[in-house]
């Protein structure tokens, strides 16, 4: 199975993980038909075999297929399709998408700005070296696991338990996200960048550009997120022309 590149809007082309390849490949079968809504797919040693990739490889592209609500996994059963098209809002863990981001935007953002005001200088070393350890982390889980430490931190050092117990709530869901948009949408690098800036703000103690920064990054996120589910469609040169006579 060949892979190709990859390119969203104002990025540069990257080079999309063998898991993103296997994804497009069932994703596009499901949507085009060739898997039907209640048909089974193949095995996982079947479909191993027919695109030459690991288990674990495969394993990832099908839990990104039932996260996108296109196949639901039966234990002992196998893996059937159950939907030709990706939902507009997924799953992660026990809550969804928009929940997760609803909540984020009416916590974390006003929790960055009591963190710039509140941090104290353990908070900003603890956060510090966990921004430079995910910067040269190049594992996506051990990545993952630091992105969910990170915001937990900045809770933190708000010196709210209750937004601590919140973040703590959701962890498991912020990791299962954070590891779609990262194996899905590349997102680590641009996520580290966003991390530096919340950092920056704590450390130069602005409420104002702690909150933008954090804001900044939960809108990246959800752009992401969408982008993944629903990608955009080609344009009808036809329609294209009409548009502009």
């Amino acid at each position: 199975m060949n892979l190709s590149d990859s390119q969203t809007a104002g990025d540069v082309p990257r080079r999309i993980s063998a898991m993103e390849a296997v994804l497009h490949h069932l994703r596009g079968a499901i949507e085009r038909g060739d898997y039907a809504v209640g048909d089974k797919l193949p095995s996982e040693a079947e479909l191993c075999r027919r695109l030459e990739v690991s288990r674990p490889v495969l394993r990832e592209a099908l839990r990104a297929l039932q996260t996108m609500g296109l196949t639901v996994s039966r234990t002992g059963k196998g893996t059937f399709v159950v939907s030709d098209g990706a939902v507009a809002d997924p799953t992660f863990g026990d809550y969804a998408a928009s929940d997760l981001l609803e909540v984020r935007r009416h916590v974390e953002i006003p929790v960055a700005g009591y963190a710039a005001v509140r941090r104290t200088p353990e908070d900003l070393d603890q956060l510090t070296h966990l921004l430079e350890r995910m910067e040269q982390e190049t594992d996506t889980t051990a990545w993952v696991a630091m992105d969910s430490l990170f915001h937990l931190a900045v809770a933190q050092a708000a010196r709210n338990p209750v937004f601590r117990r919140v973040i703590e709530e959701i962890r498991d869901a912020l990791a299962r996200q954070s590891a779609f948009l990262n194996e899905l949408g590349g997102r680590r690098e641009q996520s580290n960048r966003e991390h530096r800036a919340i950092v920056e703000a704590l450390v130069d103690s602005s409420e104002h550009d702690a909150v933008e920064a954090m804001r900044h990054h939960l809108a990246r996120v959800e752009t992401t997120l969408t982008t993944i589910v629903r990608p955009p469609h080609r344009t009808d040169p036809s329609t294209e022309d009409e548009d502009h006579a």
